[in-house]
């Protein structure tokens, strides 16, 4: 048997699926010996630790069973056996640090669990290069599926998001794609920006501005369409000079980007009344910075954040946020990688894509 590329199950299961009808064919019968580690390498032109799956698999189930130093040995026939309880998912996320993505990993842990799947985590710290190590990695350990909060906010589809997508790999992500090809599950980042800036409008404010992402920021770009459109709704201007962003340099951190953007809009003449801020870690570095100048929340400027982080909540001036349901992100994120793998499709994009809502506390000013 040689491996199809193109059958979009993992290679270690295709191997395990070949040994097994060779014992149900009788061509392996009780007792025989399987060929070497190393010759399985060469049969199926894989990885050791792709073999190395396969044959713990089934001694593990025990269909094969090893001798030290001999080699692995036909137990029994194989009888069937429900692999729906053998799936191994793995979550890889851009930054183990950030509230978000720490909310749906918790999220996700309890329904795979739920679903008797395992998973195994691993941070890419923001790095790309290392993510897509990583990513090549568990294809090759032979994990069933992936879900994805890692790649980066930028404006294209990797080579090998496309290659998994191409060849069918089973894979969600949960941090935002506007590629309508893959399967996102997340939150409507465009109304999430509708409805902070139109809450600022309805709370009396018309001169409102807004924290942007970095530079190339999917994420901050569609939210900061539905900053736009509210305020076109209401017939106000889009006031280029109340428009900032936030700097990366080197290793990401977003409150620090969000102070220097509060120490930029203290030293400008022309300031706004209100601001919506990208993120609440943006934003709660944004309020350090006023409060370092003497400007207090709401009564100078009043600020809406997004992501509703609990360390907002709970802040001096606490945070009004656009909150994401991290709970239904994960529930929805492991439902459709399990209908992936199963071979059915996904949801629509239209019941992907949930709407977030506004909790509103004190620092916008309507309390």
């Amino acid at each position: 048997m040689s491996i199809d590329y193109r059958d979009p199950k993992p290679l270690y299961k295709q191997i395990y699926e070949d040994i097994i009808n060779q014992i149900r064919s009788g061509k392996l019968k009780v007792g025989d010996k399987l060929e070497t580690q190393h010759e399985l390498v060469k049969k199926y032109d894989v990885s050791l630790i792709t073999v190395k799956k396969a044959l713990s698999d089934l001694i593990s189930e025990g269909i094969l069973f090893a001798r030290v130093g001999k080699g692995s040995f036909v137990a029994r026939r194989p009888s069937k056996i429900d692999h729906s309880k053998h799936l191994t998912i793995a979550y890889i996320l851009k930054d183990l640090d950030n509230p978000y993505y720490q909310n749906i990993l918790s999220s996700i842990e309890f329904n795979l669990s739920k679903n008797d799947c395992n998973m195994m985590l691993y941070s890419s710290d923001n790095r790309r290069d290392r993510e897509e190590q990583k990513i090549r990695y568990f294809i090759d350990m032979g994990v069933s599926g992936l879900i994805l909060g890692s790649m980066s906010h930028i404006p294209f589809t990797s080579s090998l998001i496309k290659q998994l997508h191409e060849k069918q790999f089973p894979f969600v992500m949960v941090s935002y794609t506007d590629d309508p090809s893959i399967c996102f599950i997340g939150t409507n980042q465009e109304n999430g920006g509708f409805i902070a800036t139109e809450h600022l409008i309805k709370t009396g404010y018309s001169d409102i501005g807004y924290v942007n992402g970095e530079e190339g920021n999917l994420v901050g770009e569609a939210r900061k369409k539905g900053y736009v459109r509210a305020l076109t709704k209401h017939n106000l201007p889009v006031n280029e000079n109340y428009l900032c962003r936030i700097k990366v340099n080197g290793k990401r951190d977003d409150f620090k980007s969000g102070y220097d953007v509060g120490v930029e809009f203290y030293n400008r003449s022309d300031r706004p009344r209100a601001m919506f801020i990208y993120n609440d870690l943006s934003a709660m570095g944004f309020i350090e910075a006023l409060a370092k100048f003497g400007l207090k929340v709401p009564e100078d400027v009043a600020i809406i954040g997004f992501d509703d982080i609990s360390i907002g909540r709970s802040s001096a001036n606490s945070l009004t946020s656009v909150h994401q349901p991290t709970d239904v992100i994960g529930k929805l994120a492991v439902a459709n990688l399990l209908k992936m793998i199963n071979g059915e499709l996904p949801d629509t994009p239209e019941n992907r894509s949930l709407n977030p809502k506004l909790v509103v506390r004190e620092s916008c000013g309507a309390k």
